[in-house]
């Protein structure tokens, strides 16, 4: 029907005017901007390719990875073997296994049985079923040998990469940066692009450091003077000092192997100031679990020092005066206040699995980032006027009601992603370019079928509503396939792909809108204004330009 009520019609425009107000903001200054209620401040996201920024390539350490997967086996094998009674002379982890020599060659078999309790199935679907670790009898009496597998390394490398993703954007959304864009490339990389960001080596600092922070107990009487010239005793390792500490430079402590208390106990972190000296410090808080065991501990260990260590580096190591039970505390140190602020963004955001080292480092000046928008400013200019000149050309009036049509889908695009906060791509530019054409090709379909129902005879109003109530299957079923492809691109793709998929599913939706709700409304209106609406064939025609 050509006919719309008045809530319908309000309802249409309504939507319109509000697409028209939430696009506003993205073309005023900052001033102005910031002037605006809180509720009206919402703007598109420049991406790094328009705004500039910083581009990094990590790779994880995977042999630490691994190393570190094998001293876990190590005690947890320890642990187990004590649990069943089995006794051992020696238990190592080498650089590809962990070996295990039993007191009496004879338990092998139980030993065995034991350990394979820290064999674990793979669940993910790559390594469905297969085995993490292969546990298996030495060629030597009472030897047993527990070697990663292939896939359990694999697997173990995907899960860690996973979890660095997600440390490395709560770290870098600390900063009050927004859209970051982080992604996996292969096995061990990660791309890491931050649009506004200039400063790459306070970046690198932020991501680079693991922070695994850590409370162990010091070893009461050997001093790391006596473990240097005899034998460190079994069960404690020496740490060094922080080189940062100036006092401290230097010194090693002996130092239990298996921590207290870890940073996955920390509830919170955050920097502040000493009251009575007024140094920057990083205060703590852990949960309720990590509290109970600090708590038991310096509840009996008052009058021993124990160490704070940070990355394998003892910050400090304080003499326990009295139980502390609040679960909570403070570290202090050489801090400034933005080294204080960095290190409590890394406790927060929790530690890497693995050390993150540079592999590639690019900086995207703000000013390609101009040329970059001025270009999808002309590209868009251009597409808009090609398109509203051949509309006109090959369907007159029809024609400026579509090109009104599609300038109001460029505005109804640009207001969704202004609401959502989305980011604004080279690639996104590309796709709502693209959807220009797009929005009209609906109008197309649907003028031409009006075309048709006027050759075959009927009255042009008839024609006029037969054409936008039989081309809506047509055009449904070709916007969707095109919507199915743009929701595929956005949930498995990354980085470019996405931004284009952003604008493209958006502009679908959009399409769909202004070609059969407001051109027709358009189109509803003319013959409103009409004197009579039996409008005669001749100006049918010379409507369409049949």
């Amino acid at each position: 029907m050509m006919y719309f009520s008045r809530g319908k019609t309000l309802t249409i425009l309504a939507i319109c005017l509000a697409g028209l107000l939430a696009c506003i903001p993205n073309f005023l200054s900052n001033e102005t901007f910031k002037s605006l209620p809180s509720w009206a401040q919402h703007r598109i996201g420049l991406g790094l390719d328009l705004r500039g920024g910083a581009h990094l390539l990590m790779a994880m350490d995977s042999d630490q990875l691994k190393k570190d997967w094998l001293t876990t086996l190590r005690d947890d094998a320890r642990k187990n073997l004590r649990e069943a009674k089995i006794g051992f002379n020696g238990i190592a982890a080498t650089g590809s296994n962990v070996q295990i020599r039993l007191t009496k060659p004879e338990d092998a078999e139980k030993a065995t049985a034991a350990l394979k309790k820290l064999s674990n199935s793979i669940t993910s679907a790559r390594f469905a079923g297969a085995a993490d670790l292969n546990i298996a009898q030495g060629p030597e009496a009472g030897l047993i040998t527990m070697e990663p597998t292939s896939a359990g390394i694999q697997d173990r490398v995907t899960n860690a990469a996973a979890a660095s993703i997600e440390t490395v954007r709560r770290r870098i959304d600390a900063l009050g940066t927004t859209e970051p864009n982080i992604v996996r490339q292969g096995s061990d990389r990660i791309l890491i692009q931050v649009p506004g960001v200039e400063d790459t080596a306070a970046l690198k600092r932020l991501i680079g450091e693991t922070a695994k922070l850590a409370f162990y107990e010091v070893h009461p009487s050997v001093t790391a003077e006596e473990a240097r010239s005899g034998r460190v005793p079994s069960g404690y390792k020496l740490f060094k000092a922080d080189p940062k500490d100036v006092e401290s430079a230097g010194r090693e402590y002996v130092l239990r192997e298996n921590p207290v208390v870890d940073g996955g106990d920390l509830a919170d972190a955050h920097a502040s100031f000493e009251q009575r000296t007024n140094e920057p410090i990083i205060s703590f808080r852990f949960n309720q679990s990590g509290a109970r065991k600090f708590g038991n501990f310096t509840k009996d260990n008052v009058g021993r020092p124990f160490a704070i260590v940070l990355d394998d580096k003892v910050l400090s190591a304080p003499v326990i005066r009295e139980a502390i039970l609040g679960g909570s505390g403070q570290i202090s140190g050489s801090y400034t206040p933005e080294s204080a602020n960095q290190l409590a963004i890394q406790l927060r955001s929790g530690a890497l699995p693995a050390k993150l080292t540079v592999v590639e480092e690019r900086t995207v000046g703000a000013n390609l980032g101009q040329d970059s928008i001025d270009a999808g400013k002309r590209a868009a200019i251009v597409g808009m006027i090609a398109v509203v000149a051949f509309m006109v050309f090959a369907y007159g009036l029809l024609g400026i009601f579509a090109s009104i049509g599609a300038a109001l889908h460029v505005v109804l695009v640009f207001a969704i992603m202004s609401v959502l906060g989305s980011t604004m791509t080279l690639p996104g530019i590309a796709g709502i370019v693209l959807t220009i054409g797009m929005s009209v090709d609906a109008n197309v379909l649907i003028y031409e079928r009006i075309r048709e129902e006027l050759r075959a005879g009927k009255q042009p109003i008839a024609a006029i509503e037969a054409g936008f109530d039989r081309a809506y299957g047509t055009i449904i079923d070709s916007q969707l396939t095109t919507f199915i492809a743009g929701l595929v691109m956005f949930l498995l793709g990354s980085g470019p792909i996405r931004g284009f998929a952003v604008t493209l599913t958006l502009g679908i939706i959009t399409t769909v809108f202004t070609a059969f709700t407001v051109t027709r409304l358009l189109v509803a209106w003319w013959l409103a204004a009409q004197k009579t609406r039996k409008i005669d064939a001749p100006l049918a025609y010379k409507m369409v330009r049949t």
